[in-house]
């Protein structure tokens, strides 16, 4: 990836834990490495197909003037999420914040926090079998924009499918979709409960059905097990509504585990 890099900023803000660095302030040294694809700007030499560094610069000046933190570390972190959220072509961003005057009674050059943020791709299953199914997905898939750290880039068309488990109900309306997130998987999933339990989903029967279902099935090429949660998702291979729907966004992409594409692990399933 492409790399913008902004080094030495110099911002007068009032960030630290005495009450003196919060009613005084005092000089930090910021410093950015924006990882983005440059490509398309390089070639047209447009800079709206970049990003403006004096913009970001005027932003880092301007976020750290109006908010005020105790610790350096909360202020690396929210500074990096906020430019993230503000330029859409930032991808990657690594944000060293450098404190020249700390105030420990010794001398030394500087302290300073690195943070290194980024977004993610997350794909997910959707599916609804009770009420206006539609509704529910659209529903579902609204509040997951609503949510600052993620934004769903696709949504595949939204198929009928007949359940599975042997439980006698209503046939389902399946899809899948591409979220970008900036959400850990275990937050994505705190937040997949609570567009859950705001459309009323009810864990009464297993396999049965339901107002709204979410499913993290990748998580980046991400390999995760624990109590709550398993990444890729354990069924995922073995289910028609779920690979029909994530082939028509995802064709390419390669199970982690199993090193086959999605239109591969299709075929598989197709031909058992």
């Amino acid at each position: 990836m492409d790399r913008i890099t902004i080094t030495n900023l110099e911002v007068f803000a009032y960030h630290g834990v005495l009450k003196e660095e919060n009613a005084l302030g005092q000089k930090f040294l910021v410093s950015a490495e924006l990882g983005t694809d440059i490509t398309a700007a390089a070639k047209t030499d447009d800079i709206e197909k970049s990003i403006n560094y004096a913009s970001v610069c005027k932003s880092i000046d301007l976020f750290l003037k109006e908010n005020t933190y105790h610790l350096i570390e909360t202020t690396t972190e929210r500074l990096a999420m906020h430019l993230l959220k503000t330029y859409d072509r930032i991808e990657t961003i690594k944000v060293e914040i450098k404190k020249p005057w700390a105030p420990i009674l010794m001398t030394l050059d500087t302290v300073s926090v690195i943070a290194e943020r980024g977004w993610h791709k997350a794909y997910l299953g959707i599916g609804s079998n009770l009420g206006d199914k539609e509704a529910n997905l659209r529903e579902a898939i609204r509040l997951l924009n609503e949510d600052d750290d993620c934004r769903v880039e696709r949504i595949s068309t939204f198929l009928i499918t007949e359940p599975v488990g042997g439980v006698e109900q209503d046939d389902f309306l399946n899809g899948a979709l591409l979220v970008k997130t900036l959400k850990s998987p275990a937050e994505l999933l705190i937040l997949i409960g609570e567009i859950e339990k705001t459309l009323k989903r009810e864990r009464i029967i297993h396999w049965g059905p339901r107002t709204i279902d979410l499913d993290i099935l990748f998580y980046d090429d991400e390999v995760i097990q624990t109590k709550d949660l398993t990444i890729p998702h354990p069924e995922l291979a073995n289910r028609a509504f779920v690979l029909e729907p994530l082939a028509e966004i995802a064709p390419w992409v390669k199970h982690p585990i199993y090193g086959e594409t999605v239109l591969q692990l299709r075929s598989k399933l197709k031909s058992i």
